[in-house]
């Protein structure tokens, strides 16, 4: 039984080693995704701010979905986002 919790042990602080560097390979990625994201929703609220009075029904709101297009995809996803919301409204 000794046997096995040595070699349990041994495999856990491999796998572990392994996380960190699959995380720390990730982290520019991550960082990059909610930078874009926080950036779209910046820019989500100027182009509100902006459209409220030119179209009163443009107004998009503050929620995960629009984090994560504009994270995923940045600015391009913000005009895919307003590009729906104006379909909707024809």
């Amino acid at each position: 039984m000794e046997n096995y919790t040595g070699a349990f042990l041994i495999i856990g602080i491999l796998v572990f080693v392994l996380l960190i560097g699959a995380v720390k390979n990730k982290a520019e990625w991550m960082i990059n995704f909610v930078l874009r994201g926080v950036i779209g929703m910046m820019a989500i609220y100027f182009l509100n701010l902006f459209l409220a009075n030119v179209l009163p029904g443009m107004k998009l709101g503050y929620n995960p979905i629009t984090f994560l297009a504009s994270g995923a995809l940045g600015l391009p996803g913000v005009a895919m986002l307003y590009g729906i919301n104006f379909y909707m409204l024809l």
